[in-house]
């Protein structure tokens, strides 16, 4: 038997043991599951990497970061400044590690801005670009792509149309597009793809061709063509683009727009936002924070994890995200571009029960019922590990958690590969972390976690009524 697969077979052996002792056992057992879990994940497998990781070029940090003027004093919101300043601190040490071109991290605390800052390169300082490359600094008005935390925005266009009336979650798909039906698909229903189990988790031959996005209906051919994996309702599998293609295609039928004019409709405008739409326009790309893989290269099985979510894999995903068709185009589950502060006010906007400055989106029900958990901690079979779902959120944990320790009452979305947008009921805050390195597992992540480490520990966390 080839060692890798016993070595790979051990380690997922370990990985269920913790998961389900940290189930079972006292608090204390299972916060040291959680931390022996994360750690048997990355170092296992940085085991199947290459040796010889791609890094980019680090300048002095104080020399490409940009703090935005109107920040306001953290202590007026009950945060300690010297709190404030070692989450940026922790931003630096990952910058530092050469694993991402540029950083930026919004954080609202009660509304009020605390940190909105940036470090780095949006374009020009790639592992492979020549010394003289002309480089563009990450101001905190850069543009990043959020990739799958889109499908939280996406999500929130649908249950928008549920409180209307103009559709119903527990309504069959087909009923909005008929010919879905084929492969016994006309039992999946919008909340199934809202849940991740409609049976369709991939994309199918020929679904990543980017040439594709300005011809959707023949994407919705494609889906439509397509054979579940799993009965409607059975299996737990993160869609990672599919389900936004369905979602945007039912909004279109039923509203009569597309959904970019949608989102910009009903969200966008109200409440005054220049960005945070699917694409940007062919003059913005500039804007545009670049991409670039970095770290080691995954070996098998490690290697096969996002080619299982997507079809393709990680390089090419990488160069993919960089194509103009991919930036300028829609993927209702993967292309909102938004500056981090917007980001971060459009989660403060959930955060709030759907109403921002006197004009209300969303009721307060619907956006309960939206971050209302479906899942808990089932084993995804897509990405392989326990994940909390809401109906288009990942939900935060009180051990194991993308957004830290204690963040039950957190949600929010991670993108590709280690983007994170969430909000926290309890401390009050809304969150964007961007980064625009896109590496596979390496201990060097370790200083990504540590960022949310610093936000979980030194914003303090209010009584929830």
């Amino acid at each position: 038997m080839p060692l890798d697969f016993v070595t790979t077979r051990t380690c997922f052996s370990a990985m269920l043991r913790l998961y389900l002792m940290a189930r079972t056992c006292s608090t204390i057992t299972r916060i040291r599951c959680a931390s022996m879990l994360s750690s048997v994940t990355v170092m296992q497998a940085y085991r199947f990497t290459t040796l010889s990781p791609e890094l980019v070029t680090v300048p002095p940090p104080k020399e490409v970061q940009t703090h935005r003027a109107f920040e306001v004093d953290a202590e007026q919101v009950g945060v300690e400044q010297r709190g404030v300043e070692q989450i940026w601190n922790a931003v630096l040490r990952l910058y530092q590690t050469g694993l991402h071109p540029a950083i930026a991290l919004c954080i609202r605390r009660r509304g009020q801005v605390i940190i909105d800052r940036s470090v780095g390169h949006i374009w020009g300082n790639g592992p492979n670009e020549a010394p003289g490359a002309i480089k563009a600094p990450a101001t905190p008005d850069s543009l990043y792509n959020l990739f799958s935390a889109s499908k939280s925005v996406t999500a929130m266009l649908i249950h928008l149309l549920d409180d209307r009336g103009q559709l119903h979650l527990d309504d069959a798909v087909v009923e909005y597009i008929p010919e879905f039906a084929g492969h016994s698909k006309r039992w999946i229903t919008i909340r199934h793809v809202l849940t991740h189990r409609s049976g369709i988790p991939v994309l199918p031959p020929g679904g990543a061709n980017l040439d594709l996005l300005t011809h959707p209906d023949r994407i919705v051919e494609l889906l439509s063509d397509s054979k579940p994996t799993s009965r409607p309702g059975r299996r737990l599998a993160y869609h990672a683009l599919t389900g936004g293609f369905i979602l945007a295609e039912i909004i279109e039928r039923v509203t009569g727009k597309d959904i970019r004019n949608v989102l910009r409709q009903e969200v966008l405008d109200p409440l005054g936002f220049k960005h945070f739409n699917y694409g940007v326009a062919p003059q913005e790309i500039d804007q545009v924070a670049r991409h670039s893989f970095t770290g080691a290269k995954p070996r098998w099985p490690y290697s096969e994890l996002l080619r299982r979510a997507i079809g393709v894999g990680i390089e090419e995903a990488v160069e993919l995200s960089n194509d103009q068709r991919y930036i300028t185009g829609v993927v209702p589950a993967g292309n909102i571009i938004s500056t981090p502060n917007e980001a971060s006010r459009f989660f403060q906007l959930l955060l709030n029960e759907g109403e921002m400055d006197g004009v209300r989106i969303f009721s307060p029900r619907t956006v309960r019922r939206a971050i209302s958990e479906q899942s808990y901690f089932e084993a995804d079979a897509t990405l392989l590990l326990p994940i909390r779902y809401g109906m288009g959120f990942m939900l935060g944990s009180k051990f194991l958690s993308l957004y830290g320790p204690n963040t039950r009452y957190a949600f929010g979305h991670l993108g590709f590969t280690n983007l994170l947008v969430w909000a926290d009921r309890e401390r009050d805050i809304s969150v964007a972390f961007m980064t625009s390195g896109k590496p596979f597992i390496t201990p060097r992540l370790l200083r990504w976690y540590q960022v949310m480490l610093a936000i979980s520990r030194k914003i303090p966390r209010d009584s929830l009524s």
